[in-house]
Parts: C-alpha cells; structure tokens; sequence
C-alpha cells in the first residue's frame, strides 16, 4: 500500500479502502467525528445486542429444547450475534485512543470473528426465511417430514458456520497491527499485503464477498419466501393472518432500513475503487456516509432477538416461564414440566393445525 492509501484506512474495516489517489486528503474531520461517535453507537449496540442475544440462548440452553429448524437457526444466529457484539469494544477503544493498542494477534482475532458471525447471522436470516416458506406454504409436507428436516438443521448450521469461516479466512491471514507510514506512533490494525495491486484487488473481493453472502443472498431468499409467504396467508382463513402479515412486512422492512444504505456505500466503493480523480471532499463524504450506515447495519443483530424470537407467542412464553424459575429458584420442577408439555402438544399437534401454530410464529 502507498502512504496515502494508509492515511485513507486509519480505521479497521475488513472490506475495503477508501483512498487511492496520489494527492493525501486531509480527513481530520471524520476522524474527530468517529472519535466520538462510534465508542458511544458501538457501546450502545453491544449493551442491547448482548442482552437480547443472551435471553435468547437462555431460554433455548435452559428451559426451551429446540422442537423446529427455526428453533436451531435462532439459537445459532443469537451467539454468532453475541460473538459479533463481543468485538465492538475493542473497535470503541480503538476508534477513542485514535490507534490499535491490543496487538497483532487480537488484531487478527477481532477482524477475524468480526466477519464470521456478521457474515453467519445473515445466511442464517435465509435459512430461517426458507424455513417459514417450507413451515407455511407447504404445511403439509412439512409436517410429513419434519423429523428428517430436524435432522439436518444442525448439519446446516455447521455447513454456514464452516462456510463464513471459509469466507473470512482472508480477514485472518491478511489482518495485522501495524505502525502507520506517516506517523510511526501510532498503531492501526488493517489488512496489509506485499503489494499495492494485491491490496487493492483483496480489499475488492472482500467488498464483492459481503455484498454477496451479507446481503444480496438473505434479501433474495426472504423476499422470494416472505412474498409466497404473504400470498398464502391471504388466502387462509385464519383469525391471526393479518397480525402475522404485518409481522413479516415489519421484518422485511427492517432488514431493509438497517441493510441497504450501508450496501449502498459498499456499491458506490467498489465502483470508485482504484480510480484517482476522486476529489477530497468528496472521499470524506463517503467516508462519513461508510460509518453511519455502518452502525445502522449493525443495530440489526439488536433487532434480531425481538424479530424472530419474542416475537413468537410460544418463546414469549417459554421466556416467562423460565425468568419465573430463575426468580423463585425451581429450575427442575419448571424445566420438567415444560419439556413434557412442549413434548405432548407438539406430537399430538395434527396436520391441519400445523398452518395455524406456524403463524403463530408471526404474530405479536
């Protein structure tokens, strides 16, 4: 990378680069701005992520033994979300000292976990989109092989855990702490490689690869399977239809309002990426553009639990329930209960009221 490159990628993003022109641009005011605004977002957003996620496993782990794909996907997405929350605050202390004080090895680490579960929670937003689609759409067979399905939720949840791994090897190989060309106090953590070129085209396919397994991939798959979704429940008699309808518009809506404007970013950087006529201004504007949408993107792992759990009449319940024994200290007794009532009603639960417990997963 050239000197001016590194003064363009002061902050660690494992995706791309902003700078690559031969005049350096001043960019003191975003960095007086992120020094102040991203520890405070970033802070924020690890309290809720951690707090909402942490129920989440909870009352998976504690009380509610996992009966659906859905119930797999959740408790998977909820610690890819905890673990992707994890790695805020070295980014909020790093963003507030203005260097990398943690090392090359954490460097490596942060970067590295940073990308997999970002990049696990939204394939997992897909699996639990097709789930839906299968559970609603095709009740029928659904509930004809849902032992088999069962079966294999959890060897697809290994397959995207290994898959976002896969994707992010680079984040981990490349990642370094390194001094800064221009001022050799101070530490950044970035991707580096031996090469200007090779550096521009990995922080490009980097790019490419999150648009893709990021966002490209979970929109496709929810809005093909939210809109059959949609059409089949306007088309059921069921006195919850038009609370679940709402429930997915709002699910849609949301992942589009957090989701699209940092992709937006991401498109308008790989697009301008290597060209030198960019002029200063207009660098700093995306620049500013890149960390706002960013902490936007990010207040979706936030939203998560509420989204696809709470949401649930039946894990608001089993919620209930299990903060009730953490209180009166009765974990057995309640545990025992649950998972045998869970357990009868799920079997004796017949092929024509499958549509309706399924929509129940919608509603509020």
């Amino acid at each position: 990378m050239t000197e001016v490159d590194l003064n363009a990628t002061e902050y660690p993003d494992y995706s791309y680069d902003y700078l690559q022109i031969t005049t350096p641009c001043d960019k003191g005011e975003v960095r007086n701005f992120t020094k102040l605004f991203l520890p405070i977002a970033y802070s924020i957003i690890c309290v809720l992520g951690l707090v909402g996620n942490i129920f989440v496993v909870m009352t998976f782990a504690l009380y509610k033994k996992a009966k659906s794909m859905t119930d797999v996907y959740l408790f998977n997405m909820a610690i890819a979300d905890i673990l992707f929350v994890l790695t805020l605050p070295f980014w909020a202390v790093n963003y507030a000292a203005d260097k990398w004080i943690f090392g090359d090895f954490i460097c490596k680490i942060a970067r590295g976990i940073y990308a997999i579960n970002f990049n696990c929670g939204m394939l997992l937003l897909a699996f639990i989109s097709m789930d839906r689609y299968i559970a609603i759409v095709q009740a029928t067979k659904s509930f004809k092989f849902r032992a088999r399905t069962l079966a294999y939720s959890r060897l697809i949840c290994l397959v995207v855990w290994v898959s976002s791994i896969l994707i992010s090897s680079s984040t981990f190989i490349f990642s370094e702490s390194y001094s800064h060309s221009i001022n050799k106090t101070r530490e950044i953590c970035e991707h580096r490689s031996s090469t200007e070129m090779k550096g521009l085209t990995l922080k490009l396919l980097l790019v490419c690869m999150q648009l893709l397994f990021g966002f490209f991939i979970p929109l496709l798959f929810m809005v093909f399977c939210y809109a059959f979704i949609v059409k089949t429940l306007m088309q059921a008699q069921n006195s919850k239809r038009n609370k679940a309808i709402r429930v997915i518009v709002l699910i849609v809506a949301i992942f589009l309002v957090c989701q699209v404007p940092h992709n937006i970013v991401l498109l308008v950087t790989a697009t301008t990426m290597g060209k030198l006529n960019k002029s200063c201004e207009s660098e700093k504007q995306i620049a500013m553009a890149k960390y706002i949408t960013e902490v936007l993107a990010f207040l979706h792992c936030c939203l998560n639990p509420v989204l696809y759990a709470f949401i649930g009449v039946k894990f608001r319940s089993y919620f209930v329930n299990m903060m009730k024994n953490l209180w009166c200290l009765r974990y057995k007794k309640y545990k025992t209960q649950s998972s045998r009532i869970s357990s009868d009603t799920y079997h004796s639960r017949q092929t024509s009221e499958n549509m309706s417990d399924n929509v129940t997963s919608f509603t509020m």
